[in-house]
């Protein structure tokens, strides 16, 4: 029988607002974990930690995870005795390469790479010192499939990728364990928007965009947000103590690669 039982852990997720982030706290808790998960918003964070587990405990704080002194704060309210970490927060802004200031490209890199930087190094102490723990970055199909509008937001999810498998090297004979999982078409608010400014541009709906986006997969449909919360909180257990430095796509099979 599969070990996923997570009773004992604690974890912590960035950028739990909504979509793929609300789902793994949610999911991480049904599973007998203690999360603590940050939020821009305080609605949000008082939305997910009103969300009732069966089993696990949900504190929420809020931060700006592209600020450091705001990551720094979080970190320290949350402590460094994390069994569990998710590096999920980011952003995905669409823009043109020749209209991009070097702010541009360093506020996206703080927020998608240097929030993991930042978050991985608080909590990698503990998990050496106790010989067992987990890290996944949320990255993204953009990553290995990269497009002229999301220019940044692949740069930093490849990199991402990048430092997942360097630490999975490092810490692997210690116990920590450090994957990537890459998510999709998804159907989530970032593609709802996504959607929305195509179907603005194109006169037709969103629905229409997201169905007709949706028949490019080659299950016939985007994913959902709890998919790939599926995918992340199996990493996070014992029943994956042999996965390691991995890139997981959770895509409907739309990666062509071999």
């Amino acid at each position: 029988m599969m070990n996923l039982d997570l009773k004992g852990k604690r974890a912590m997720v960035t950028g739990a607002s909504l979509g793929i982030g609300e789902a793994v706290v949610k999911l991480l808790a049904n599973h007998g974990a203690d999360v603590v998960f940050c939020a821009r918003g305080q609605a949000a964070v008082d939305a997910l930690v009103a969300y009732e587990s069966p089993r696990g405990q949900i504190t929420g704080f809020t931060a700006d995870m592209g600020d450091e002194a705001s990551t720094g704060a979080f970190l320290e309210a949350a402590g460094s005795e994390i069994d569990i970490l998710i590096n999920n927060v980011g952003a995905s802004p669409s823009r043109n390469f020749l209209y991009m200031s070097d702010d541009d490209w360093r506020s996206l890199h703080e927020l998608n790479l240097l929030s993991a930087v930042r978050c991985t190094r608080h909590v990698l102490p503990h998990m050496r010192g106790q010989k067992w723990g987990r890290v996944i970055m949320v990255a993204s199909g953009a990553a290995k499939y990269p497009n002229a509008a999301l220019i940044d937001y692949g740069a930093t999810k490849a990199a991402m990728i990048s430092l997942s498998k360097s630490l999975a090297r490092k810490y692997g004979s210690d116990g920590v364990l450090v994957n990537s999982v890459l998510p999709g078409l998804i159907h989530t608010a970032m593609w709802e928007r996504a959607a929305t400014e195509i179907a603005e541009a194109s006169g037709s709906t969103m629905d229409d965009v997201l169905s007709r986006n949706g028949k490019t997969v080659p299950v016939g449909r985007y994913g959902t947000s709890e998919e790939v919360a599926n995918m992340i909180v199996f990493l996070a257990t014992e029943a994956a103590s042999y996965v390691n430095g991995s890139a997981i796509e959770v895509d409907g099979g739309s990666a062509a690669h071999i």
